[in-house]
């Protein structure tokens, strides 16, 4: 039984359990926040980040085989510079991450489960408010089979 596990279970005094979202927009630097009043440095690979502290609520995916799983985070302080960076990143097309980590108050040096890597399908600002909506797994629209066939990589297809 892992740690985690025993803190969902039991809740033991002095462990609480941090969420932290990392929001990468390319060309652009990371959008760090964690759950909390304080700011923390939190690692993950062996690198410490800075955290912002903030108001953070986290829904997590359901464990089943729906195949569309969009999951809302919101987020609230945010800052105009931050809902820039994702509008104009929407709007390019280009795509954006969220990834959303859990990390233990008494080991901050590794989040204490594997992170969940989405990518953020839409959202909406509403005056310091942000709630993001990201897709964690889309097995609706994965391409079957994950090769395509097309006349540039495969020539025998096209009649001459």
């Amino acid at each position: 039984m892992t740690i985690l596990s025993v803190v969902y279970a039991s809740a033991p005094a002095g462990e609480t359990i941090i969420p932290a979202i990392k929001i990468v927009v390319p060309g652009r630097p990371a959008i760090r926040i964690c759950a909390d009043f304080a700011d923390h440095m939190l690692g993950l690979d062996g690198v410490y980040e800075s955290f912002e502290g903030g108001s953070l609520s986290v829904s997590l995916p359901a464990k089943n085989a729906s195949g569309q799983q969009t999951l809302r985070f919101g987020v609230g302080n945010v800052n105009g510079q931050a809902q820039r960076y994702v509008d104009d990143a929407l709007e390019a097309g280009s795509k954006v991450t969220l990834i959303y980590f859990e990390y233990l108050e008494s080991d901050k040096s590794a989040p204490a489960r594997r992170p969940y890597t989405m990518t953020i399908v839409g959202g909406k600002f509403e005056g310091v408010e942000a709630q993001f909506d990201a897709s964690y797994q889309d097995l609706l629209n994965y391409a079957w089979p994950r090769e395509r066939y097309t006349a540039e990589s495969a020539p025998g297809l096209k009649y001459t």
